[in-house]
């Protein structure tokens, strides 16, 4: 049982927050691709397959990124318990788990067509070599947005066969998704960070977040308008942006306090229910 435990430890699967924001843009994908006037087996088969690749991924990459980041966490308040960091779970079964998550999913992958399978393959570098960039740029938030969004363009191509334009935007929209809402993640650690000397877009832009934010968030919505005229989507599409705009503009950057790491959590947190709303409101847009 004490393993047990410290495998969910290991894996966040307490912290649903982790792979719900990889699952979110797997499911805009699906949803913006998915033609709604052919059975929905189909759609909630490949949105369960999804999910499902989404809790494994994630698991896998919690266990790399603790493997990698074994010395920082140790130095850090918030991650100095964790089991790799504590010594409670060891690095060889750390990779251990890891290869048997990464098979597993493996099985989910094989489910959809050649495209989509080969293009997850190829976007494997970039799921374990993110938790290094700490170490070397100021951008980490920027690699976690091209590596979290990657399901998007997965999506689509599990549908459609093909990537074209839209997914493209939607896809370079997103990133900054994730840029925004890990730059406030990531405030919750900053002053040991500084301390340790591990960079982030939160230490960057430490003297203006909320400049910063807004921008991030910015280019998320066009990307949604954009998509919207290209999708040639209904008024109704339109005036329902309005509710995410709200929660990113208003609940999140107005109510946000740097020095505040009880704050940045629920902030951060939040983004569970916008991605959420973003689902709804494509819906909204193929069915209306």
């Amino acid at each position: 049982m004490k393993q047990l435990n410290l495998f969910i430890e290991l894996t966040r699967l307490k912290k649903p927050i982790g792979f719900m924001l990889l699952f979110w843009p797997c499911a805009w994908g699906l949803t913006l691709a998915y033609d709604f006037s052919n059975s929905l087996n189909n759609y909630f088969f490949y949105l369960f397959l999804f999910f499902m690749g989404s809790v494994l991924m994630r698991s896998a990459g919690c266990i790399v990124n603790d493997i990698s980041d074994k010395e920082f966490d140790k130095k850090v308040e918030r991650t100095k318990n964790r089991p790799i960091a504590s010594g409670n779970i060891s690095v060889k079964l750390g990779l251990l788990y890891t290869i048997i998550l990464c098979s597993i999913a493996f099985l989910v992958l094989i489910n959809f067509n050649n495209l989509t399978i080969i293009l997850a393959l190829g976007s494997m570098p970039l799921a374990f070599t993110y938790p290094l960039m700490k170490r070397f740029t100021y951008w980490p938030q920027l690699f976690l947005g091209i590596t979290f969004n990657y399901g998007l363009i997965l999506g689509w191509t599990a549908v459609q066969s093909e990537i074209n334009l839209v997914v493209v935007i939607f896809y370079l929209g997103a990133i900054f998704w994730t840029l925004g809402f890990d730059t406030i993640y990531g405030y919750q650690d900053i002053k040991d960070d500084e301390i340790i000397g591990v960079k982030s877009t939160s230490i960057k832009f430490k003297q203006n977040p909320k400049l910063f934010l807004l921008l991030c968030y910015i280019v998320f919505i066009t990307s949604l308008i954009i998509i919207g005229f290209l999708m040639e989507f209904k008024f109704l599409y339109f005036i329902f942006l309005l509710v995410p705009m709200f929660h990113m503009f208003f609940l999140q950057i107005k109510n946000f306090r740097i020095e505040d790491p009880a704050n940045c959590l629920n902030l951060f947190k939040k983004n569970n229910f916008l991605g959420f709303l973003i689902l709804s409101n494509i819906i909204v847009g193929k069915i209306f």
